[in-house]
């Protein structure tokens, strides 16, 4: 069931945590920052919450104006997206983000989320803003996504790109940590945890953005 609960404290602070303070509520949000997603999206990218509380969450979510349902494309299922109350909590879960980069591991079996990936990537990386510009269309649990670097920026989109420098497939974890460690590109390609088509020095300059990235200023 939904909950009601409130810390009963006039803080803004503690109002907002009667909102989102919830189990699971931010990583929701979290997983609808980039893109709308349907109920059973959001399940595979949460693997570890149940369905109920899942439904629970979203529901309050919804309540409070975080969170709508709308019409997906060709009349498939419905799909949830943020409000624009909802998507004024993105600097919160970035700064949330950059805050527990140095947080213990939580114990195995561990998740990770495409999304939690690539908001990491568009936070993290900076590009040479003189190298020409390169789009990469990567593939992450089965969904496609535009990454373009240009002018010393990333711009990450759902969808296909109408033309690509080159094609990524990976899971989400391989490409963290290709990110953290982009010299083992090679032997992710060799192993088949990776498949590159195309240019793959491209693929190289968008780990090098985030694992070794120009210098601010």
């Amino acid at each position: 069931m939904p909950t009601s609960r409130s810390y009963r404290d006039s803080c803004g602070i503690a109002r907002a945590l009667d909102v989102v303070g919830e189990r699971w509520a931010l990583l929701v949000v979290r997983e609808l920052l980039l893109t709308p997603q349907r109920f059973s999206e959001l399940r595979h990218a949460l693997p570890h919450v149940s369905s109920n509380l899942l439904a629970d969450r979203l529901r309050e979510l919804e309540q409070n104006g975080v969170v709508r349902r709308a019409e997906a494309p060709a009349n498939g299922p419905r799909v949830y997206e943020l409000t624009e109350r909802g998507r004024a909590l993105e600097p919160v879960l970035v700064a949330l983000g950059d805050w527990g980069i140095d947080a213990p591991q939580p114990p195995p079996p561990t998740a990770l989320s495409a999304t939690s990936v690539l908001i990491f990537l568009r936070r993290a990386a900076r590009p040479d803003p003189a190298a020409p510009p390169t789009t990469c269309r990567l593939e992450l649990d089965g969904r496609v996504w535009t990454v373009r670097m240009a002018a010393g920026e990333v711009d990450v989109r759902p969808g296909e790109p109408a033309t690509a420098d080159v094609s990524l497939r990976a899971d989400p974890k391989t490409l963290s940590a290709l990110l953290t460690d982009p010299a083992a590109l090679a032997t992710a390609c060799a192993d088949g945890s990776v498949a590159v088509v195309g240019d793959l020095s491209a693929i190289g300059r968008l780990l090098h953005a985030v694992a070794d990235p120009w210098p601010a200023g």
